[in-house]
């Protein structure tokens, strides 16, 4: 699990590098969706596939997303975008709103932010309680639970960028005519808060990292290690979450070079 002020942002990959290990955790990934719905191999329905990103604004959810879902047939997941909750939506409890995108058996669903605003964002802007933030922990570990004893394979990503590149990005995107829609007031009024934010993360990370649904911290300054390093861990908890429910991983098929041996 460890914490925010103990990865290392240095972590960096080439194109080259990037490419070839992105290529390799992609087809992987490929065999093993496949699979799980039924479609390759035993061609029997194996556990659903949940993968929760969280972040730093522009830490790079985005791309990592992109190149998570890219080879897959879109028929074959789907991906939950979420923002501030409806009036309606708040009328009910804050984890309602989530539950019809939450995968059945054999599926595959990504979740761009998710109930985790419940003690982030909404807990440093005062759009909930402390009594409501404060119980949220325990309901989210309980629902989290839940989820995965009836077979569900929970993976959950918090991209971290350092202060000054998070800067940098937003810099970037204020520059960029096609990339500034992204960048809004409510983004540069997030970055005064960061300290409070980063006790939020540290807190979350604490309080609902489990065995069931751990956290996986994703070292963000480098766009492309963060990239492979969410595919290769999506990859890795895939088939451990497999083996869990007594499920073993089908063998990697053959690449086209060793085909032609």
């Amino acid at each position: 699990m460890g914490r925010l002020d103990e990865l290392d942002l240095s972590l960096s990959l080439t194109r080259k590098q990037e490419a070839a290990r992105l290529t390799a955790a992609q087809t992987r990934l490929v065999e093993l969706r496949l699979f799980l719905g039924g479609m390759f191999g035993a061609e029997q329905i194996g556990p659903g596939v949940m993968i929760v990103f969280e972040g730093w604004d522009a830490g790079g959810k985005g791309g990592a997303i992109k190149r998570l879902v890219s080879y897959l047939d879109p028929r074959h997941v789907t991906v939950g975008q979420f923002a501030a909750p409806t009036p309606r939506e708040r009328r009910h409890h804050f984890l309602w709103r989530f539950s019809r995108d939450i995968p059945g058996m054999g599926g595959m669903c990504v979740f761009d932010r998710s109930w985790y605003g419940r003690v982030l964002v909404e807990r440093v802007e005062g759009f909930a309680t402390k009594q409501e933030w404060g119980r949220a922990y325990a309901e989210i570990r309980g629902f989290e639970q839940m989820l995965a004893a009836e077979g569900l394979i929970i993976i959950k990503f918090w991209l971290h960028i350092s202060d000054g590149e998070q800067l940098k990005r937003f810099k970037a995107r204020e520059k960029d005519p096609l990339k500034r829609w992204k960048l809004t007031d409510e983004d540069w009024r997030n970055r005064k808060k960061r300290r409070a934010y980063e006790k939020a993360v540290e807190a979350m990370i604490e309080e609902t990292s489990t065995q069931w649904a751990p956290w996986t911290l994703i070292e963000g300054d480098d766009k492309r290690y963060a990239r492979v390093k969410v595919v290769e861990q999506t990859v890795a908890q895939i088939e451990s979450g497999m083996r869990g429910f007594g499920l073993e991983p089908p063998p990697p098929l053959p690449t086209p070079a060793e085909n032609k041996r």
